[in-house]
């Protein structure tokens, strides 16, 4: 380590987004030095499903972002060995309504999505069957989504990681950052990292996940970062076919959209390269227990075989939870934190993390060697919570003053 006291950036995170920032900043001929208290892909990538999507998002940053990274995840998958190594599926989507009411808002929304460059097929409830076989058959109809892909994810992690390490990026497992250090002038100047030191660096980018806000703090400054309690079945292997796409509820985008604490969930099957058919999809708000919660798997079991009968006499091997990063707003932090100079931040893109890492991280490496980013970045403004707390308070100290006139 006494060799490497001293890089351009170091990134706090060895997850999906930090492995994409990783390869997009030392492409760019920053040396780049990757940090994480765990494993490569330790945390929330490790226990997500590899979705790559743009079915699940209405018109918004959200929706320009997972354009942006469908696109940069083709080209990557294009690259050498990438493809077949992350288990890279342009598979698809299906989106199905049970009812004509579910349908018609569906369709709406389709509407609205491919008016933001989004490919959506109206699927009627007869051509469903062509495309799913085995999708019960009393369902309305549904929207088809081709630029929906999936990969898997820990590999995923792992061969990105590995790409920015050829690029000339170094990564230290099992290395907790204990502080972020300041300069006097308020900006930063390297982190301290247990077992380490100090490492000295001018910019920092916290791709740190479920503890984004913690990361944050030792910066000084707030970011809302919570987890997001999600289980998912495993099957057993099943024969090529069983299912064809990534197929869910309509539901499951109200689901996604939400900020209620409590226990959500809605029919989301798909298969994976290796034959088993992955089940979620859940979500609450529980801080870190990580308590397996039975009912919650049945639940989803239950509306899974709803959806798909033929599941219904198929072995679950294992179930598995993990926390993705919610933000109030539903739309990750990126960029620049202006309340710290050399604070970055790329973090609270709750279940998209996948899908989103690439063009997180090329927007911030394009944010770090002076490019105008693809993407309108205020959106993602890390500070943007700050403001909001700010308008709240002043709104309630003007409702208590009318009150008190009164």
């Amino acid at each position: 380590m006494s060799k490497r006291l001293t890089c351009d950036v170091v990134v706090i995170g060895a997850g999906m987004v930090g492995a994409a920032c990783a390869l997009y900043l030392a492409r760019a001929g920053l040396v780049t030095l990757v940090l994480d208290r765990g494993p490569v892909a330790g945390g929330t990538t490790g226990a997500g499903e590899g979705n790559l999507l743009v079915s699940d998002k209405e018109p918004g940053p959200e929706l320009d972002l997972a354009l942006l990274s469908a696109r940069l995840w083709h080209d990557l998958a294009a690259e050498p060995g990438m493809g077949g190594a992350v288990e890279f599926e342009a598979k698809g989507g299906i989106v199905v309504a049970s009812d004509a009411a579910g349908m018609a808002a569906l369709t709406g929304f389709a509407a609205g999505q491919r008016a933001a460059g989004v490919e959506a097929e109206v699927v009627g409830a007869g051509r469903l069957a062509d495309l799913e076989p085995h999708l019960a058959s009393d369902l309305a109809g549904g929207v088809r989504y081709p630029q929906d892909c999936q990969v898997m994810p820990s590999l995923a992690a792992a061969q990105v990681v590995r790409a920015a390490r050829r690029a000339g990026a170094a990564l230290y497992t099992g290395t907790a950052v204990t502080d972020i250090l300041r300069a006097p002038d308020g900006s930063v100047r390297g982190v301290r990292a247990a077992g380490h030191g100090d490492i000295h660096a001018p910019v920092v980018v916290n791709a740190a996940g479920t503890w984004g806000g913690e990361v944050a703090a030792l910066a000084g400054v707030r970011l809302p970062v919570l987890p997001r309690r999600g289980f998912v079945l495993v099957t057993e292997p099943l024969p090529p076919g069983t299912v064809r796409h990534k197929v869910y509820a309509a539901d499951y985008v109200a689901d996604v959209g939400s900020g209620d604490a409590g226990l959500q969930s809605s029919a989301v099957v798909e298969s994976t390269a290796g034959g088993p058919v992955l089940i979620g999809a859940s979500r609450e708000r529980v801080g870190f227990d990580r308590t397996f919660s039975l009912p919650v798997v049945r639940r989803l079991a239950a509306q899974a075989t709803a959806l798909f009968p033929v599941l219904g006499t198929v072995h679950a091997m294992r179930a598995y939870l993990g926390f993705r990063p919610y933000l109030p707003d539903h739309v990750p932090a990126i960029g620049a934190d202006p309340r710290v100079p050399g604070l970055y931040h790329a973090c609270g893109h709750e279940g998209a993390g996948i899908g989103l890492s690439v063009g997180t991280g090329h927007l911030i490496g394009q944010s770090l060697t002076g490019r105008p980013p693809d993407l309108d970045l205020t959106p993602f403004r890390p500070d943007r919570f700050e403001e909001k707390q700010e308008k709240d308070v002043k709104e309630k100290d003007f409702g208590e003053k009318e009150a008190g006139k009164r």
